[in-house]
Formats: C-alpha cells, structure tokens, sequence
C-alpha cells in the first residue's frame, strides 16, 4: 500500500518529517514549543502515516487472546491495549496498539506493517468468525493529550503517553481544527515516557522482556501464547539478556545520535540507539538497548564515524537484576 501525504502538510510552518515518519509534519515551526502545547493539552499530533487495521466478527476478542501477549477476553468497549505477536522463541514480530467499540477491534502498527499483519492474521483464522481488512486508505490516527471522554469513543482509547488516539476518517483530517504539533515533538515525550518503536528501538532478536513491555504488552496470568515459554521464562529467573535504558546526552555536542550509532562502555561495544529526540526541559536523550551487566552508574559513549564522541548517562527503565521492570508515565 502506498503511503498518503498528510493534508496537515499543507498548513503554515509545516515540514516532512523522513525515513519511517515520512508523509507527516516533523514540526510546524518549533518542535521545542510543540511539546510545552502538547504538555500543556493544547495540540493534537497527525499520525496518519501509521497503518490502520480493523478485525470484525463475535469470535475477535477471544481470537486475539489466543495469538497475542494481551488479555482481549472480556475487553471493554473504548478501552486501549497494546498486543504483541512474538516468534516461537519469543522474539517480537508484531506490535500492535488498538481499542475496541464493541463491534470491531481498531488497531494501528508502524508505517508499513500492516501488509506482514494482515497475512499473518489471515492464515490464523481456521474456523474463527472474523474478518482482517488493512484500512489505512480510508481511516487514519491522531493524538490528543488527555483522556478520549467526549470524543469518538468507542474508536479512542488512553495510550501510554498519557493521551489518547482517535481512529477516524481519514477524509476528516484536512478539516481538524486547533494547533497540531508534529512527530518531532511527540517522540520527545515518548522518549521521555521511556515508551519503545517497535523497529525503531528493537531488532529481530528483541524479546518483551527487555524492553519494558511486561504488564504493558504482556499480560503475566493468561493462558498460553506462541512464544511464552521463553517469555514467562526470562521473567521467572530475571536477568534479561539485555535492557532498554534512557540516555540523557552531552548537550556540548551539537547533533543527536543517529539510529543504530554504537553505544560504548569503555573500549567494548555494549548496544545501539534506537531513537533520539531534544526534549524541551531534558534536552537531547535517546533510548537504546544494551547488554544487562552494563553497569547503571556508567557513563556510556555513543559513537558514530567521523563525528565527535558523545557522552551518556544512563536511566534504569529495565531492571538488570529481576524480572521487574520500571515505565514512567507523562
């Protein structure tokens, strides 16, 4: 499917953001003021390059709870959830973030995703009673900060930022009223909140428990799911392989790390960044996955070739000792 230009790009101010977030505004003049509306309740942000999936049919909530990492029986209308899809090894192959309105389940993943999705949901199907359409031409996300009362609820649910996502048509974005901030200033605060991107801040060996998202993507007493041996395993012994930190950055050197710059602890090569923003009080920090017996009180390295060391100070978000895992909240 290809991706749609934004409308909201054709308001003043508006610049095209690139790479996975392409097709959207990276900002509209200032990120850094961006984020104190968003803070402050005042902007909405256009997500509408995400993809949108619907599954439709009685049999979706206790489908969905026998596939995913989340607890879908008994899934009250207008409330949110975040679901994985992991590999028999319990690698992370799918994230998902949606909210049911009694009818059908709403979700939306990374630009581009939906395609792998949609095929692999429909192969699962057998006898189950449910219908998987990819929607993104005609439907697209926005977030607001606050809760979703009043507001289209049952396709808006209360995400992990402290906001809400409303799934609506997408011939009704050009007409959204109020200012919009864009995906520069949103990543800020999702770094902030210590929240991973699924392929932003993950690769193919990535299991839950590294990255936070148990209890916010797992749910630790369902039944059995592809891959949760591996899974209830890791969090029964503790340890995890390695940990998602929160890097607040040397603000001396005048650029961000770029994704995938090496994140060192004295000569040895301990992870990679994931993604990085300047947060209007924090000021540049990153998140990135390193190896477990990397010592918390260490200041890291980040190194990318031709370009000047910068230094780090880490933020626990994973546990390095136990199965217990730390999130902050907006």
């Amino acid at each position: 499917m290809s991706r749609k230009r934004s409308p909201l790009l054709d308001r003043p101010g508006a610049v095209e953001a690139d790479g996975i977030d392409a097709g959207v505004a990276a900002h509209y003049g200032s990120d850094l003021r961006e984020q104190r509306a968003i803070v402050a309740g005042q902007a909405f942000v256009d997500l509408s390059h995400r993809d949108v999936v619907t599954i439709t049919g009685p049999d979706r909530l206790t489908w969905l709870h026998a596939l995913t990492t989340q607890y879908f029986e008994g899934l009250k209308p207008g409330t949110s959830t975040t679901a994985l899809l992991l590999s028999p090894t319990g690698h992370v192959e799918h994230v998902m973030y949606g909210v049911d309105d009694g009818e059908t389940f709403w979700l939306h993943t990374e630009p581009g995703a939906a395609e792998a999705l949609v095929d692999w949901l429909q192969k699962m199907v057998f006898m189950s009673r449910v219908e998987i359409a990819d929607v993104t031409d005609d439907y697209a996300i926005i977030w607001r900060p606050g809760t979703a009362e009043g507001e289209h609820l049952t396709r808006a649910g209360e995400d992990s930022l402290g906001g809400h996502e409303v799934f609506l048509p997408r011939a009704e974005l050009a007409g959204l009223d109020g200012p919009a901030a864009g995906v520069w200033a949103y990543e800020a605060l999702r770094i902030e909140a210590g929240a991973p991107r699924f392929t932003l801040d993950t690769d193919e060996r990535a299991i839950p428990n590294e990255l936070g998202w148990l209890g916010v993507g797992v749910h630790l007493d369902k039944g059995c799911y592809r891959g949760q041996e591996t899974v209830a395993r890791v969090h029964n012994l503790g340890r995890p392989p390695r940990r998602l930190v929160r890097l607040h950055l040397d603000g001396s050197v005048d650029r961000l790390p770029a994704h995938g710059d090496a994140v060192l602890a004295g000569e040895k090569q301990v992870g990679v960044i994931g993604s990085a923003a300047r947060h209007h009080e924090l000021g540049p920090i990153a998140l990135a996955v390193v190896k477990r017996n990397v010592d918390p009180e260490a200041v890291l390295d980040v190194v990318a070739a031709d370009q000047p060391t910068v230094k780090a100070s880490q933020e626990v978000l994973v546990d390095p000792e136990a199965g217990l895992h730390v999130r902050s909240r907006l």
